[in-house]
This record gives structure tokens, C-alpha cells and sequence, in this order.
């Protein structure tokens, strides 16, 4: 049954997986995709304004870890090193939270949360996820960070060209 959701850009979107809807192409993400082979989708959180936010997503439609295919492992470790690697080079985020859930209403990702000095007002575990996405959502969906999240994203997409001429060899 579709859903109505509000990105962080202020677009609201009906979807039934808002993963399919991004993956597809039917909804861009906030600054474009980041990265993007047969198999997988990288591109910034669309619903939580944080700088190098990296979603993760499987193209396929599934929910679990296990149910990837020997292709989809190799790739998927490949480039969570790849997109850690340029997080910390090219945006200098020194610490992440990698999150992954199963009872999501949206299909297989990853979230790759970084972790910024004013998380810590809210929490210095990853208990305070939540209330650091929340904030987000809530308080930094203005234009002057929006901005920045934007050349995030610019910045990823560059470090990411490499990985694309590796993994078409």
C-alpha cells in the first residue's frame, strides 16, 4: 500500500518502497546519485540532512543480508570500504555507525551514519541515533545546510569515479 513521505528537501512522495522509488530512478535523491552499478544504489539519506549520510541499497528486492547473491557480497564489501574510504579522505568524517535493519518497510540497505561533534549533545552511543536523526530532520533542512549536504555529495561523487572504471575492468 503506498505511503506518503516527506524528504529532506521538503518533497513528499507516495511510495510502497521508497528503496524501489530510488533505486528505479522514479525519485531522484536529494544531489543526485552518488554511485550506481547493476546491482547496487549509493546516494545520501533523502529523509536526514547530514553531510556524507551514505545509503547503501541493494537494486533487488529483498530484506536480509543472507539472501545476497555471491555477486552482490563481493560487491557490497567492496564498496563499503570504497565509500568509508572517501567519508574519511575526502570529507573527514572520522567515525561512522553502520546500520542495518531487517523489519525496515523499504528493501536491503545500509545506512553509514557519520558521526559529528554535535551528535554528542544528544547521546555518545548508538542509542542517540535516533534522537541525532530526528534533529537533523527537524532542525537542519534549511537551506545553508542543504548546501552543504549538497557538496557532500559532490565531493563522494568524485571520489567515487575511480571506483567505476575499477569495477568495469
Amino acid at each position: 500500500m503506498p505511503r506518503q513521505i516527506t524528504l529532506a528537501d521538503g518533497r513528499v512522495v507516495e511510495v510502497e518502497c521508497l528503496s524501489c522509488a530510488l533505486t528505479s530512478g522514479l525519485i531522484d535523491p536529494t544531489g543526485g546519485v552518488i554511485y550506481e552499478s547493476s546491482l547496487f544504489h549509493v546516494h545520501q539519506d533523502v529523509a536526514y540532512p547530514i553531510r556524507g549520510l551514505v545509503i547503501l541499497a541493494s537494486k533487488r528486492h529483498h530484506y536480509g543480508m543472507d539472501e545476497l547473491t555471491d555477486e552482490e557480497q563481493l560487491e557490497f564489501i567492496s564498496l563499503i570500504h570504497k565509500i568509508r574510504k572517501e567519508q574519511r579522505n575526502r570529507l573527514g568524517i572520522e567515525k561512522v555507525y553502520y546500520f542495518y535493519n531487517e523489519d525496515t518497510t523499504h528493501h536491503f540497505h545500509l545506512w553509514m551514519v557519520p558521526r559529528y561533534e554535535w551528535m554528542y549533545q544528544l547521546g555518545s552511543s548508538v542509542e542517540s541515533l535516533r534522537p541525532v536523526l530526528l534533529h537533523a530532520r527537524n532542525h537542519m533542512n534549511d537551506e545553508e545546510n542543504m548546501k552543504n549536504v549538497v557538496e557532500g555529495i559532490n565531493i563522494l561523487k568524485v571520489g567515487m569515479k575511480d571506483f567505476n572504471l575499477k569495477m568495469k575492468r
